[in-house]
């Protein structure tokens, strides 16, 4: 695992905003990985899935997720399935995916959390 912390997400998507506001405020170093212009990276995916589970990382309350077709929502059974549906839809991955330095995999952002993460 490299030693630098990666964001992956969309630049426009507010949580991605806060996130990347809150690791600035914190002097926190980081890459940033656009998932619409360098698409999402298929060889992290199992990472993430087996980090937080791949039901967490779908992101089935957002615009995305409401546009796609019935049966592309219902071929997303398993971890396998949802993966395909997650590479050919870059903005149904729930945001931002962080790896930090350490190691860790977080889905999400919330302050509280990412505080309780680096006080450790």
């Amino acid at each position: 695992m490299s030693k630098t912390t990666t964001v992956f997400g969309i630049p426009n998507c507010d949580t991605v905003k806060k996130a990347r506001t809150w690791l600035d405020e914190q002097g926190i170093t980081y890459q940033f990985h656009d998932f619409k212009k360098q698409g999402v990276p298929a060889d992290r995916l199992p990472d993430w899935m087996k980090a937080v589970g791949w039901e967490k990382l779908l992101n089935r309350q957002g615009t995305t997720w409401r546009k796609l077709d019935d049966a592309t929502k219902a071929s997303a059974v398993d971890a396998a399935s949802a993966a395909a549906v997650m590479q050919e839809h870059a903005s149904a991955i729930k945001r931002p995916v962080v790896e930090w330095a350490d190691g860790k995999i977080t889905v999400g952002f919330k302050a509280d959390d990412w505080a309780a993460l680096h006080s450790k």
